[in-house]
């Protein structure tokens, strides 16, 4: 009887020490992941793009405005989902309204992701979901976009709630998974514009189930009013602003189209194409150095994972996956504008990537084991591992030994100079586009200076400090021989002026 005790006992045993072991990898990952997207936030990327500040500005009406604004759907800055905006404005109630703050909401959205991408892969083997999740952990495509505070980081972890609950539904048909899956579709209407394909590749999946396997298909379709149910619920304010404001709601996809670009598309098509081995973002908000999506010994786990996947094209969860990869590929294929490859209309794809890379080195440590046993399988571990932290050193490396020189532009550290310039009140003016201004009302919203437009005069006496980006502003909003007077006060990195100011010294002269 001892004996029968210890033999059931053992496989109990066995099985909590892989799932403590699981567990432990999962939150080592985790924590790897937490550290590239938090660490030395105060730093790195520095500086406030004007879209970040505009996150910002909201996020600090929708706290202080008394009237109680809360938007359904923020008209300002191009037209935006409102989101990310309400979750800093919860950051900010907590904490404080800074620039590390906008930027720390991403980054803990951004570990999220991370897990959510692990939930989705788990389908595919415990495996496939570390590896994955290791992947997007690593990754410099989404450790930059973590740590910028944009909306766009909800991307992954709306992305992969949505193929947890596609494969949830698919793998076991209710109403209750249909409904969750159409509510994590709903959802992703409020992030950014990649996911609203998500119900297009819902469409495509299920009318190629149709053809491929109809029992599949007609167990979907069984509840797939629950999915509607489900994706109205959870998206309908999003699509009645498109219905009421569709010049709003679609306008900057309107604008980024392949109508309005000057952009050789040949050229713009072949980018977004080699952006998963040989190119990378131009854009130094989105991308480090040019680097392509995958480094190359992933790119070979990513093609090993693609052809595994469609061998197994008839599962539907496979089937997802392939079609995810294509569907989310038309966003930044139809949007050229802004420089090719655009990592920022990539990030639907972010799951998929993950999941071709974890079936890559599932299906790599498969064979070798197949082939040489204990031996083979120890070493498809190490060189998947490997692979994975070869990927990871060279993003964190290049992250953050990026100069302040290769950051300068694309964060406007100008624009953060000239906002310190200008935090003396309303007796100060800053002479700044109505762009340029968000990081102005964000950084100074506590003392905020007038606002002037560029090309303005400014009567004699009528402030005690003037600051502008150029002596030019100064010089059409006072004339030659004030402007002649002002004071540069910040250079850039090459040493040409982008703050010069006119102090309470210079300006009462013109009385």
């Amino acid at each position: 009887m001892g004996s029968d005790i210890a033999a059931v006992s053992s496989p109990r045993r066995a099985r909590r020490w892989a799932t403590a072991g699981v567990v432990s990898l999962v939150l080592l990952i985790a924590a790897g992941a937490a550290v590239a997207r938090f660490a030395d936030l105060t730093h790195q990327p520095g500086g406030l793009y004007p879209d970040e500040a505009a996150e910002g500005v909201t996020a600090q009406r929708i706290l202080a405005d008394p009237t109680g604004y809360h938007p359904l759907f923020v008209s300002e800055d191009a037209g935006r989902e409102p989101l990310y905006a309400y979750l800093v404005t919860a950051a900010f109630a907590i904490t404080s309204d800074t620039t590390v703050t906008l930027r720390g909401v991403s980054a803990f959205l951004g570990v999220l992701g991370v897990l959510a991408i692990g939930l989705a892969l788990r389908r595919f083997g415990v495996g496939a979901a570390l590896a994955g999740m290791a992947w997007a952990a690593g990754s410099v495509w989404l450790i930059s976009v973590a740590r910028d505070g944009f909306r766009n980081i909800l991307v992954p972890l709306a992305g992969g709630l949505i193929l947890a609950a596609l494969i949830a539904w698919s793998d076991r048909p209710s109403r209750r998974r249909a409904a969750l899956a159409g509510a994590a579709i709903g959802a992703g209407l409020w992030t950014y514009q990649p996911l609203k394909f998500a119900p297009v590749l819902v469409a495509v999946w299920l009318w190629l189930l149709r053809r491929s396997d109809r029992p599949a298909y007609d167990a979907l379709m069984a509840d797939v009013r629950w999915t509607v149910g489900g994706f109205l619920v959870a998206g309908g304010p999003m699509l009645a602003v498109a219905l009421i404001e569709p010049g709003n709601y679609f306008g900057r996809g309107a604008e980024v189209s392949v109508f309005n670009t000057q952009q050789s598309l040949v050229s713009h098509v072949l980018r977004t194409l080699g952006q998963f081995a040989f190119v990378g973002d131009p854009n130094g908000r989105h991308d480090v150095g040019g680097m392509p999506l995958l480094a190359w010994p992933l790119v070979i786990l990513a093609v090993v994972g693609v052809v595994c996947a469609w061998r197994r094209r008839r599962d539907p969860p496979y089937l997802l996956v392939l079609l995810g990869l294509v569907i989310f590929l038309v966003p930044p294929l139809i949007a050229p504008e802004g420089g090719s490859p655009h990592f920022l209309r990539n990030l639907g794809l972010a799951p998929y990537v993950a999941a071709v890379v974890g079936i890559g080195a599932v299906t790599t440590v498969s064979w070798l084991a197949g082939h040489w046993r204990r031996v083979g399988q120890v070493t498809g571990v190490a060189l998947v591992v490997a692979a994975l932290g070869y990927g990871a050193a060279i993003s964190a490396h290049a992250y953050f030994t990026r100069p302040v020189r290769d950051r300068y532009d694309p964060y406007t550290f100008a624009l953060v100079s000239l906002a310190q310039a200008a935090d003396f009140g309303p007796r100060t003016a800053v002479i700044v586009d109505d762009y340029s201004v968000f990081d102005i009302q964000f950084l100074d919203a506590h003392d905020p200076p007038t606002v002037i437009a560029p090309g303005q005069r400014i009567a004699p006496g009528r402030f005690a400090r003037i600051v502008a980006s150029s002596r030019a502003d100064l010089r059409r909003a006072v004339g030659p021989t004030l402007a002649a007077a002002a004071t540069v006060t910040a250079v850039d990195p090459a040493g040409h002026p982008v703050v010069v100011e006119l102090t309470p010294a210079h300006t009462p002269t013109a009385a």
